[in-house]
């Protein structure tokens, strides 16, 4: 009897060890393996729009990659259906004739030929999606140009130049879209996907800025780095100022576990995600709060104005909201993983710290500046050629910001060492020479050779319509 049962037990070994190493088995294995994703075009797509696959493909493989891989291939949405432009639109291309006019590609020929642009705009972007185009444009990503050219020396006094600001400035805020003598986009102005960028057709922004074409991932606006881009560095360091919270450690150690996928307004704190993003505080939707893509929304402070108000008392570009509704919004999304205790506390914190920063240090050195200017002993002609000019400004657009993130956000050392520590150095130097130059009449030394003040000081009408 027990040889009987030793036999079965070898013959059941076996035929396990047959499996897996039979044809079966391996399939099994491979189960999990990456596999090329074969793209199959459709028959209900327009000819147009398999003319631009085609040739994308050859052309540009990558870019096909990226879109094969999207969303949008999966709902059969291609090519043409962003790009397509009419005759009369000022923003089509003229080159892109030029390729229906080759001999060596099969879809090169007048039958295929459409207008189309090289840019897509929030317009275009609104014929899918009306309501998120709508939130945007009401936002300050979109109106950024509007709110730098009225409160930005840099620009309004012309202390950079043009390069500059188009290299620089302009990258993250946005261009002024315009074509050259050529008919081609001004390299000046293209390429970029700047959030306040000014687009021919009258839009404002670029739906690439967070969603990168031509995937156009959920997943990667979703992700703290695609803010990080432009919130970065020593005025605005956002993602440096969440990546040392507990928000950013828990991000950290646990995002491969996150649900990142998960369809738009979906996105759910403690089922697709354990610790925040950028986007889950201010975008996404989590209890009764719905998701936006104005991100103007839930704030109750401009931290990041010179003298801190309330949003709707901004001048540059009032919020049509109350502030009282828009921290009750943000509350309820920290509620979704705090108490209610935790919460208001953080509140009282962070308008403690609002309170210090405009009462003990922005606004005696603004009445300072306002005192040096009123005796003749700065010049107010331009900004930045004279040293305290600039430590004023630094107090407030560097030091004076840090210290405001970092308390909303939960950083102390950017609240402190980075921040109000930074402050204090900075105030007192700049008490201390302000006072000198008081004490004996004297006025502040000019940089008569400051580099490269040279930029357009005229506010677009684009921008500011006059």
């Amino acid at each position: 009897m027990k040889k009987i049962i030793f036999g079965a037990v070898i013959f059941g070994a076996l035929t396990v060890l047959l499996v897996i190493a039979s044809p079966l088995g391996d399939t099994m294995a491979e189960q999990n393996m990456p596999k090329e994703k074969a793209f199959r075009i459709e028959r209900s797509m327009p000819k147009e729009a398999m003319a631009c696959i085609e040739c994308h493909k050859t052309e540009h493989p990558g870019l096909f990659a990226d879109w094969a891989k999207s969303r949008h291939a999966s709902a059969n949405i291609t090519c043409y259906d962003c790009h397509k432009a009419d005759e009369h639109d000022p923003d089509v291309s003229k080159d892109h004739y030029k390729e229906y006019k080759r001999k060596d590609l099969k879809y090169g020929t007048k039958k295929y030929s459409v207008p189309v642009s090289s840019v897509v705009t929030p317009k275009d972007c609104s014929r899918c999606h009306p309501d998120e185009a709508k939130q945007y444009s009401q936002s300050k990503h979109a109106n950024t140009l509007e709110i730098i050219w009225k409160i930005d020396p840099w620009l309004n006094k012309g202390m950079n130049s043009d390069v500059e600001r188009s290299t620089g400035c302009y990258h993250c805020h946005g261009t002024i879209l315009k074509k050259n003598k050529k008919g081609a986009l001004d390299p000046e102005t293209w390429p970029n996907v700047g959030v306040g960028r000014i687009n021919m057709d009258g839009s404002k922004g670029s739906c690439s800025s967070c969603h990168t074409r031509h995937r156009f991932s959920l997943m990667e606006a979703r992700k703290p780095e695609a803010c990080g881009q432009c919130h970065l560095g020593p005025d605005h360091p956002q993602i440096e100022i969440y990546m040392e919270s507990k928000h950013g450690d828990i991000y950290t150690a646990h995002s491969d576990e996150y649900n990142w996928d998960s369809a738009p307004g979906t996105w759910t704190p403690g089922v697709d995600f354990r610790g925040p993003t950028c986007a889950s505080c201010h975008m996404s939707g989590a209890g009764t709060v719905l998701t936006s893509h104005d991100v103007t929304e839930r704030l109750s402070w401009e931290i990041q104005a010179p003298l801190t108000v309330r949003p709707e008392n901004f001048k540059p570009f009032p919020a049509k909201t109350d502030w009282e509704n828009e921290r009750n919004k943000m509350k309820e999304v920290c509620n979704q993983c705090h108490g209610k205790v935790w919460v208001d506390n953080h509140y009282v914190k962070l308008d403690k710290v609002v309170e210090e920063y405009n009462n003990v240090y922005f606004k005696p050195a603004k009445k300072m500046l306002d005192n040096l200017y009123e005796k003749g002993l700065l010049d107010k002609t331009k900004f930045f050629d004279e040293r305290l000019e600039v430590e004023y400004y630094e107090l407030w657009h560097h030091e004076g910001r840090r210290a405001r993130m970092g308390a909303a956000m939960m950083a102390p050392d950017y609240t402190w060492w980075h921040g109000f520590y930074e402050c204090k150095k900075r105030y007192s130097n700049y008490m201390e020479e302000a006072r000198e130059l008081i004490k004996h009449n004297k006025k502040a030394y000019k940089a008569e050779d400051f580099p490269n003040a040279t930029g357009n000081t005229t506010k677009p009408k684009e921008v500011i319509p006059k």
